[in-house]
């Protein structure tokens, strides 16, 4: 099978690793139309079948297709993501509208659709576990999603559709990413330093030498690991107002990278494909498959969350006002001022200096942090394999061993941000559990951006950091743990306001003074982190959560009205964002988490178009389950771990995500928690 190309042959790798240093990016426009046109032989044989459809001769055969083209295509996603080059870019671009219209073409296969649709019709006759008839709502629900029941020339204006979404998609990703790798503030002298403590100073002089700077030079990236540091302490007003328009303006600027008008195209199509669904507005079409069903439901969390932030934030506001009157600052506070007073305020009050805690978090404690909570929790061992294939230097790659010692998944860690690595955190699978066939373990990503330490030096991590790596370590257990028969219910695979959940949980438990103090250790004298200073964290908990909330939920409520529009042609994003926002209230001395020329979420993808409220929903879904932990008087009590084990983080999308979280906590989710947790009501 396809002689020469390394993604054609059997991968006899250990685990079945792809052969990463084997791999060019020519070999992927051949490799995609041969799996393709595997995957299309499949499908034919299925809707050419004679024989009366079943469960098995259908759904479990639609199930067990394309796979692969799912293994070149997770290859080749990972590579983009993490190792991007001019070449790969270029591959992306070409394969965007065949692997749209190819998926297309799946979706609305009238011979297997029709299939499924006669087996919808009788589902209550066949005798169906509860997994086999959850695969076939969602096969038939997802065929219908995508097109399977227009009319013929709907279909292929669907099509069309889809294939034009997929070429805007990777360039809107481009140009991010253009934009970041373009921008360099460099800083030369002791004046331009002013402010920044050892550890800053410290990784921004790595990544000047990483990209070829003369010695005692410093680069600040557009990396948040780089970003928030600099706003945070810089003395020099004027750098953090450029750097801070260079981050919030990717995207949006004249130039080869503008998003603008690739934005409002995508807006566009995505409201023609609604109204082909018979819906008035792409969120009308989104929230249809989530938990949440309505943007009226959105909306109502959303605004509950809001009100309470704005009070908080003002009062936060009095506190940095303060602060820069103290420091001798009488201009009114601007956005690329708020993180650098604030700072000001935590250490006044909470005795809280960054640069005192990064030496307790060296990364490689911190990761062996996260492996011996979700060893208490599970059972699980990670066994470093530095003999096992990968496709950076900077990745390892584990075993992951179950509690009887059998082989349980791969999980492959990329740490560090990189030129052509795009910014943020996220997990990913290379391979999906599954045991529909041969029994397929899991080859589960966790990535993240963090700035790497100098050769010698470790790398330190802030403690928001520190939850971001206990946040994508979830993720990476829902699919570690995956106990699925069928692949395409597999791990996170989970409507998206569920699947926030395990990652945000995951988070609860670098938070408790008890785990802190055992495994936060400073990374020189190996003393752990005072009990003082635990304290004095847990007592800032909530210090400047009312700006956090506002950035967050605002970038919800832009994502949320924009898509929620019912015209033909979308509007101006810059001016639609900046109007919203006034009608909302919201402070310009805040901003916003993402705005919209560059917010991944929205339009490298669909998955969180109408949906970056998923972040809230599950929180209250995650305060809600700690609970339970709190409950039993152990944050790894045996039984409630194996509750969550069972049916959160094994069931996947087996299971409809409400009544998986009623199997575990026994009763719906209150929002109190979540509340409490933000200090927006009385504890």
């Amino acid at each position: 099978m396809g002689a020469g190309n390394p993604l054609l042959q059997d991968w006899d790798t250990p685990q079945g690793l792809p052969p990463f240093s084997q791999v060019e990016p020519a070999h992927f426009p051949p490799a995609f139309a041969h799996a393709m046109a595997a995957q299309r032989a499949e499908l034919d044989a299925i809707g050419r079948s004679t024989e009366p459809p079943s469960f098995d001769n259908t759904v479990a055969a639609l199930d067990a297709s394309g796979r692969l083209l799912a293994r070149i295509e997770a290859l080749f996603h990972t590579l983009n993501a993490s190792v991007s080059s001019p070449a790969l870019q270029a591959v992306q671009r070409d394969m965007a509208e065949p692997l749209a219209a190819h998926w297309s073409w799946v979706a609305m296969h009238a011979g297997v659709f029709a299939r499924l649709d006669a087996l919808v019709q009788r589902i209550d006759t066949l005798g169906l576990e509860p997994d086999q008839r959850r695969l076939l709502e969602r096969l038939h629900l997802e065929a219908v999603r995508q097109g399977a029941k227009l009319a013929p020339e709907a279909q292929q204006r669907y099509a069309a559709i889809m294939q034009r979404l997929a070429k805007l998609n990777t360039q809107f990703a481009q140009n991010v990413l253009a934009d970041e790798a373009s921008y360099r503030l460099v800083l030369r002298t002791e004046v331009e330093l002013a402010g920044l403590p050892d550890f800053a100073r410290a990784v921004m002089r790595q990544a000047a030498a990483e990209r070829g700077l003369p010695d005692g030079a410093h680069l600040v990236t557009l990396s948040r690991s780089h970003i928030v540091p600099f706003l945070t302490f810089s003395a020099r007003r004027d750098l953090r107002e450029q750097a801070w328009r260079a981050w919030v303006g990717r995207g949006e600027h004249e130039g080869d990278s503008d998003n603008r008008e690739v934005a409002r195209e995508i807006l566009t199509l995505r409201n023609e494909q609604a109204r082909l669904h018979g819906r008035d507005s792409f969120a009308d079409y989104a929230l249809a498959d989530t938990m949440a069903q309505t943007k009226e439901a959105v909306q109502g969390l959303l605004m509950r969350v809001w009100d309470a932030a704005l009070q908080a934030t003002e009062r936060e506001r009095q506190a940095v006002r303060g602060a820069a009157l103290a420091h001798g600052f009488v201009d009114p506070i601007e956005a690329w001022d708020w993180r650098f007073y604030a700072e000001k305020v935590r250490q006044a009050q909470y005795a809280l200096d960054e640069a005192q805690l990064k030496p307790y978090f060296p990364l490689d404690a911190m990761v062996q942090a996260v492996f011996a909570c979700a060893q208490r929790l599970f059972g699980l061992r990670f066994e470093h394999r530095p003999d096992w294939p990968v496709y950076h230097p900077d990745v390892m790659a584990y075993e992951v061993l179950d509690a009887d010692g059998a082989h349980r998944a791969v999980f492959l860690h990329d740490n560090f941000a990189r030129e052509g690595k795009r910014s943020g955190a996220w997990m990913n699978a290379l391979r999906w559990a599954h045991r529909n066939g041969a029994r397929q373990t899991p080859v589960i990503l966790n990535t993240n951006n963090f700035a790497k330490g100098a050769p010698g030096q470790p790398t330190l991590l802030s403690l928001d950091d520190v939850r971001t790596l206990f946040h994508e370590f979830g993720h990476g257990l829902h699919g570690m743990l995956s106990d699925t028969r069928y692949e395409r219910l597999s791990g996170t695979q989970v409507l998206r306001d569920f699947v926030e959940l395990p990652s945000q949980l995951m988070e609860h438990w670098i938070a408790d003074p008890a785990v802190m103090q055992q495994h936060a250790r400073h990374w020189q004298s190996g003393a752990p982190i005072p009990a003082e200073l635990v304290e004095r964290i847990k007592a800032a908990e909530l210090f400047n959560q009312g700006y956090e909330t506002v950035r967050y939920t605002a970038s919800a409520l832009v994502d949320l009205a924009i898509h929620a529009l019912e015209d033909d042609e979308a509007p101006d994003i810059t001016a639609f964002e900046r109007d919203t926002l006034a009608r909302l209230g919201a402070p310009a001395d805040c901003g916003m988490n993402h705005r919209l020329a560059h917010f991944q979420h929205l339009f490298v993808g669909d998955g969180y178009a109408s949906g970056y409220y998923v972040y809230l929903w599950a929180e209250v879904l995650d305060c809600d389950a700690f609970e339970a932990f709190k409950e039993a008087g152990d944050l790894f009590d045996p039984a409630t771990a194996r509750r969550l084990r069972e049916h959160i983080l094994a069931s996947g999308n087996s299971v409809e995500p409400g009544a998986a979280f009623r199997a575990f906590r026994g009763r719906d989710a209150q929002i109190e928690p979540m509340l409490r947790g933000r200090g927006l009501i009385p504890a």
